[in-house]
Order: structure tokens, then C-alpha cells, then sequence
């Protein structure tokens, strides 16, 4: 495909030649020339470009469908047989093939996790959702994501978040992360690199937090920096054995927490020197 676009290309080129030559003789101006020339030259590159667009939404479309198809098979763990519309608008609206590599791009949109590099994965689709939903993030929100990888998940919660911090234990991932969310514009996403087990002090408490790798404990510094009423989901279990997503909640009465397994997952593990 891509190489039938450059061909076409450059014959659309060398026409644009031709007709100019021609005009030329006819003693056209020189400037008409050139301003017919760039309108041609502007529409023939916006075509491929707009076709591109309208076939990724046509892909993030088919994937918030699958999502829809997964969560209502998953209403004992949601409480519900739907993912909630405004973590579905979210999800719709975060162009997921800008975080993984180009030779991957094509993949960009299927319910299935992504290498990133690093030994580490772009979680699927339909579990960045389920999490996002399970902590009920509130436009107000301050949120804390442990395990930035390429930067989705945090992508998906600065739609829904007053402020997202998002910290990565791999300066590689963390770096490139950090470049791609301000370039695609999310401004209240906050970034560095770290060690998350530790959660970030300087910015607690938090409404919610979500851990992206798995942890063979629930770090009791995250459970500290959980505000009263707050929600954290984590996938918890040791490496290659059964893992599973637990729910924490801390009662906005008495502080005390609570936890509840809620289904098994494989996620890679959790770095970090607390472990």
C-alpha cells in the first residue's frame, strides 16, 4: 500500500510539471503557476492522510465494541455488565497506535497487550478500561499510576482526571513517555522516573491509584498515600505463577482498608527495590 501511494505520488508530480511547462508557454504567470501548484500538492497529501484517520477510528470503534462484548461477561467483578460510558469515551478518544512502535502500529487497536521494550507490555485494551473503571476516577481527581510503561493508561485517566501522576522505574520508558504525552497534548500528566513501589509523597494523597505490574505485595507505602474513600487496583501474585486483580479500599469513616480478588491476570512484574 504504502508503496502505490509513492508512485502515485510522483506521477502526480510529474504531471504538475508537464501542466506547468504547458501554462507557461501560454504565458500564464509565474505565480498563478505556483499557486495552483501548491493547492494540488496540499489536497493529494491530505487524502492518504484523512483515509488513515477515518480507518483508526474505525478501529478504536471495533475495539470499545469489543470491550463492551468482554464486560458483559466480567459483571460480578464490575457490579455491572458495561464498562461506564464516560471510561468508554476516554478509551475512544486516546489514539493507542501513537504508544507503541511503528512496526507494531497495525496491531495498535487489537484486545491483546503489546511489547514496548524493556521486557514490558502495553496492557490490553479492554483490562486499561476494566481498571480505569473500577477506581471511578472523578473529574476532580488526583490519580497515581505505578508503572508508566509507553504511557496509554495515563493517557486514558488524564480524560477523566483533574491530575494524573504517572511514574516509570525504566528512565527509557519513562523518557519517551513523558515526550509522547506533552506532545500529544495531555498537560495535566505528570511524569518522572522512579521507584513505585514508593508511590509519590511529594503529590499524595490520592483519590485512586493504579498499579500496571505485578506486585508480590500490596505496597503498604501506596495504601498510606490513599485518601479516605479511595480506591486502588492492582494485579498482585508472584512472577509466572497465578496472579490476581485485587481491589483496595479505604473506609472514609474509620481509614480501615479492605481488599477483595477479583479475577486472574498476568501482568509483568512489578520493579523495584522494596520487593
Amino acid at each position: 500500500m504504502a508503496q502505490q501511494d509513492k508512485i502515485t505520488t510522483i506521477d502526480l508530480i510529474r504531471a504538475i510539471l508537464a501542466r506547468n511547462r504547458a501554462a507557461l508557454a501560454f504565458g500564464i504567470s509565474l505565480a498563478a503557476v505556483v499557486l495552483g501548484t501548491s493547492l494540488v500538492l496540499l489536497v493529494s497529501a491530505r487524502l492518504p492522510v484523512t483515509a488513515v484517520q477515518t480507518e483508526l477510528a474505525a478501529e478504536r470503534a471495533q475495539m470499545v465494541t469489543t470491550m463492551e462484548a468482554h464486560a458483559k461477561q466480567a459483571s460480578t467483578t464490575l457490579g455491572r455488565n458495561y464498562i461506564a460510558p464516560e471510561v468508554l469515551k476516554a478509551v475512544s478518544a486516546v489514539p493507542r497506535h501513537e504508544f507503541v512502535s511503528d512496526r507494531l502500529r497495525g496491531d495498535a487497536y487489537a484486545d491483546r497487550p503489546l511489547p514496548i521494550g524493556y521486557g514490558q507490555t502495553i496492557s490490553q485494551p479492554f483490562i486499561v478500561a476494566l481498571m480505569t473503571d473500577l477506581v471511578r476516577v472523578r473529574p476532580d481527581d488526583a490519580v497515581l499510576e505505578v508503572g508508566t510503561g509507553s504511557g496509554y493508561q495515563a493517557a486514558v485517566l488524564a480524560h477523566l482526571a483533574r491530575r494524573v501522576y504517572t511514574i516509570e522505574i525504566v528512565p527509557g520508558l519513562a523518557d519517551s513517555a513523558a515526550t509522547r504525552l506533552q506532545r500529544l497534548g495531555y498537560s495535566n500528566v505528570v511524569a518522572r522516573t522512579g521507584d513505585g513501589y514508593y508511590g509519590w509523597e511529594e503529590a499524595a494523597p490520592f483519590d485512586s491509584i493504579i498499579v500496571t505490574a505485578a506486585a508480590s505485595q500490596i505496597p503498604p507505602p501506596l495504601i498510606r498515600q490513599l485518601k479516605p474513600e479511595g480506591r486502588m487496583v492492582i494485579p498482585v501474585g508472584a512472577p509466572f505463577a497465578v496472579q490476581y486483580l485485587v481491589l483496595v479500599e479505604r473506609d472514609p469513616d474509620n481509614g480501615q482498608v479492605t481488599t477483595r480478588q477479583l479475577l486472574p491476570v498476568r501482568f509483568v512484574p512489578l520493579a523495584s527495590g522494596g520487593q
